[in-house]
């Protein structure tokens, strides 16, 4: 037997352990219950227990732990203070992640939610509504980095003599034109990471925004065409305004996930050429450069980017509850 297999054998007893006593613990809290019924409540409260012990080891003590790193030096041992967030507001690569990932919050969702309305509202009447809609969901079945490997050879560049294998070169020299390498151009290459993000999530906006339109009441449209409303007022005054909670959910979706945009990064530039975001860059931090208090503190930043656009969404669900 290896050494690698026998270091593992210690661990794969703990998560044995570990699940043998949640079981455990669940079939104790089943079996109270069955001898001794208790109010509703008390009995929801109880069975939720275990899983809210486990939500606690699992995010809250996690989220602490990153919290008091994100003051501590190098190594996570000696107190900084508040030294990492001053690097985080005044290094320039901290700041071209930050400017990043900003563009990214705000051009994903705006882009891909408008691409996704529009081919809903083109479709959504269609015979082959179906068929249509899944043509644009397609690429959300692929993974981000399989996103990634496609749109980094859509803008494969190579020298002017030699043949172009990316699709976007070769179309610029079969009119004439010099290749480039897109992904080495900044700060345009940001939007050329941009458009391989809203390749993958257009599809999902135009399947639930062409549910919300065709739950639009007919009797609505059909009044303002009475009225002589014509095809553009009635998406404008009719339609948007009846699909408002649907659009809001899938932007602020689309806003979350811009925020932790990591893979099509990662596997495009490697953060390179001025195209880094906040959650490449912790990474990068955390485990490449041995910088733990930099990693945690982008982790908290991150996570304070990200808190109010999951409050809204919760307040909107509720909303439509």
């Amino acid at each position: 037997m290896s050494f690698d297999a026998v270091a593992q054998q210690p661990k794969l007893l703990y998560l044995l352990q570990t699940i043998a006593a949640f079981a455990a613990v669940v079939c104790l809290i089943l079996l109270a219950l069955h001898r001794r019924p208790v109010r509703r409540r008390s009995a929801a409260l109880i069975l939720l227990t275990p899983a809210l012990l486990l939500l606690m080891a699992g995010l809250l003590l996690p989220a602490l732990r990153t919290v008091l790193l994100s003051f501590t030096d190098r190594g996570g041992e000696a107190w900084a203070g508040w030294d990492n967030y001053r690097w985080l507001l005044t290094d320039p690569r901290a700041l071209v992640a930050l400017r990043n990932t900003v563009a990214w919050a705000v051009l994903v969702p705006l882009t891909a939610t408008a691409v996704g309305l529009l081919y809903a509202a083109a479709v959504v009447r269609s015979r082959f509504r179906a068929f249509a809609l899944s043509l644009l969901l397609m690429p959300m079945a692929i993974s981000f980095v399989g996103a990634g490997v496609i749109w980094k050879f859509v803008y494969a560049y190579r020298p002017a003599q030699d043949g172009q294998i990316g699709l976007l070169n070769q179309l610029v020299v079969a009119f004439g034109g010099e290749p480039r390498q897109w992904l080495a151009d900044s700060p345009w290459n940001v939007l050329f990471l941009i458009v391989a993000m809203v390749w993958t999530q257009a599809g999902f906006a135009a399947v639930l925004l062409a549910g919300a339109i065709r739950a639009v009441p007919a009797e609505l449209i059909e009044a303002a065409r009475l009225d002589g409303a014509c095809a553009r007022q009635v998406f404008w005054r009719i339609t948007m305004p009846s699909i408002r909670p649907t659009l809001t959910v899938v932007v602020l979706a689309q806003a979350i996930g811009a925020f932790k945009a990591f893979d099509i990064v990662k596997t495009m530039t490697g953060g390179q050429f001025d195209t880094d975001v906040i959650a490449h860059d912790m990474y990068d931090q955390a485990f490449r450069y041995g910088e733990t208090g930099h990693g945690a503190a982008l982790a908290v930043l991150l996570f304070v980017l990200v808190t109010p656009f999951v409050a809204h969404q919760v307040r909107a669900r509720r909303g439509r509850g």
